[in-house]
Parts: C-alpha cells; structure tokens; sequence
C-alpha cells in the first residue's frame, strides 16, 4: 500500500518543508478556501454575500475628536456651513447622532463587517452599504434620507462623515435592490491588505 506513504509526503510538503513551492500551494490553497469555503459560509450566516468589505477611501474618516469634526467644513445648499449645521438642516441633533454607531467614522484600511438587512429597516444613521453606477467598488456611507414605502420601493440618501455634503448621483436616489448590508462591526488596519494586494496588481498591470 503506497496510500499512507504518499499521504505523508504530501503533508510533510504542505505544512513541513520551507521550498517556495511549498508556500505557493499553500498560498493557492488558503486562496481558495477563503473565497469558495469560508466567504461564502459567512455571507449564509450573516445573509449577505458580502459579509466583510474593505474601506479604501477616507470618506468616513473624522478629523481630530468628534468636536472638531462636528465643527469642520460643510457645504449647505451651495454655501460653506459647518457639519453641525449640515445635519441640522437635516434634523439630526449633536446628541441624536452621537447615539449612531460608528459615531466617531472609521478609516481607511477598515475591514468592516456586514448584516443583510431588510429595506424596511434601516434607519437614519445607519452605516450601509451599496453599489453605484459610478463607482465599480462598494461605498459605504451613513444614511440620512429615506423615503418611499414596502409597496413602491424605498429610496435611499447617504452621506459620508468626512464628506462635505451628500454627492449628487453618488449618494442620492439610492435603490434599495442596490443594498448590500449595514455595517454591525469594525476590524482596524486589515484591510490594507487588500488596499496593498490591489495597488500592486495595478502597477503590475501598467494602471
């Protein structure tokens, strides 16, 4: 019987030998079981097939404390405001959105991790995320304005913290089939990875 002599060996290669074939197949192999195994596993248990998404703008990020980005620059109807008065303008007190998770934003090179979620819902604040005719990645940006009904459809309008308004086609007349979840947690730094992994195929590729 070669069975178990071959079975060693090919354990011996995987987890024993430090060849660079070795960590090329182990390489292939963590690849797949991440995209085809445990992706898809977590999307099922957390419904949603993208349970976890990388920040790669800074668009939610805060400056300073949340003070000074509660001060900091905004535009209201065309003319330089504060974001204070921004959400003002939309009915969002200081103190309800400090009761918003992820008050303080979060930065890129985030992993954020997402729940499936009914349209019906989410509520202002939330930290959602959706697909955009003008942008091939993700956005995930916080909600401000919903409208419509479960029998004609919900419409959606976000905004990112760090932004200064709500960009126009962008962030706005989002339809609720281009929901993809809300944000319940936060994974600092790892998602450089991806940001590293992506740049370097880029300038591989002469992009």
């Amino acid at each position: 019987m070669e069975f178990k002599p071959t079975v060693k060996k090919v354990w011996w290669f995987l987890w024993e030998s430090d060849s660079i074939w070795s960590w090329i197949v182990n390489f292939i192999i963590a690849f797949i079981l991440v995209k085809f195994v445990i992706y898809p596993g977590l999307g099922y248990l957390l419904g949603t097939s993208f349970p976890v998404v990388a920040v790669v703008s800074g668009s939610m990020e805060h400056d300073g404390n949340f003070d000074d980005w509660w001060q900091s620059q905004a535009y209201c109807d065309g003319a330089p405001c504060t974001q204070e008065q921004w959400y003002a303008n939309h009915a969002v007190s200081k103190e309800t959105f400090e009761t918003y998770r992820f008050k303080n934003g979060f930065n890129k090179g985030d992993i954020m991790v997402l729940v499936g979620i009914e349209p019906k819902t989410i509520k202002t604040g939330d930290v959602i995320v959706f697909m955009s005719s003008q942008r091939s990645d993700p956005i995930i940006h916080r909600l401000m304005i919903k409208s419509g009904d479960e029998t004609s459809g919900f419409v959606f309008q976000t905004k990112g913290d760090h932004n200064v308004d709500s960009g126009e086609g962008l962030d706005t007349n989002i339809q609720e089939s281009n929901i993809m979840g809300k944000a319940v947690f936060r994974i600092p730094y790892l998602g450089w990875i991806k940001i590293g992994a992506v740049s370097l195929l880029d300038a591989i590729r002469g992009q």
